[in-house]
């Protein structure tokens, strides 16, 4: 979770066609409510082709079997989070901006996707290897951004992969809380928060004069 970027498994089939890429479509968007809902286990095929309003066989034109479905729409899920994400990133002022940015985006994407939990958090047993590359992909953008924001002198040249997992950890949970379990606060509160939190670390005015004398 967090923005995200687990690219396309070659398990199922690139449609080449644009009618084509909309079944596909559909049938992702079918397995998100199937799986969201009844979980990989319990899931079916039928209950995905029922959703989506296709027959059988249209399933098996893009997909080999439900594991290929789920293992693509991890990286679909990704994807989109992603894409929901980035132009917020890129418009904002400053790497600190950037981050409230994605994480505000990523809470709201999430209260309209809340499935996208509880189907990477199967992914971590059902197919390891894509959430694993789930959240590596987050990390690593997220850490790119920051050794480049350390190059323009707005972050501490110390920064580092921990502090991209760091960041990204905390996301996680934070759509988690206020995006999945409760939405008792704006998203502008939780963004806003965490982008103190990241500009200025807990410390306060009081506990930092005192180490200066």
């Amino acid at each position: 979770m967090a923005e995200t970027g687990a690219s396309s498994s070659g398990d199922d089939k690139m449609p080449r066609t644009e009618r084509g890429r909309r079944t596909r479509r559909t049938i992702l968007d079918a397995a998100a409510a199937e799986f969201g809902e009844r979980g990989f286990h319990e899931g079916s095929i039928s209950g995905i082709t029922r959703r989506a309003g296709v027959a059988l066989g249209s399933f098996y034109t893009y997909f080999d079997s439900k594991d290929a479905v789920f293992r693509a729409l991890v990286a679909d899920m990704s994807a989109q989070v992603r894409d929901h994400v980035a132009p917020a990133i890129r418009e904002a002022d400053g790497q600190i901006a950037a981050e409230r940015a994605g994480l505000l985006e990523f809470i709201r994407f999430v209260r309209a996707h809340k499935e996208i939990y509880r189907i990477i958090d199967e992914a971590e047993f059902v197919d390891p290897a894509s959430f694993r590359l789930h959240y590596s992909t987050t990390a690593d953008r997220i850490a790119a951004r920051l050794r480049a924001a350390a190059e323009r002198g707005e972050v501490s040249d110390k920064v580092s992969e921990i502090h991209a997992w760091a960041i990204m950890g905390m996301n996680v949970f934070l759509g988690l809380r206020y995006g999945v379990w409760d939405e008792d606060r704006s998203p502008e509160d939780v963004a806003d928060a965490v982008a103190v939190l990241l500009a200025r670390g807990m410390v306060g005015s009081s506990e930092g004069a005192k180490k200066e004398d």
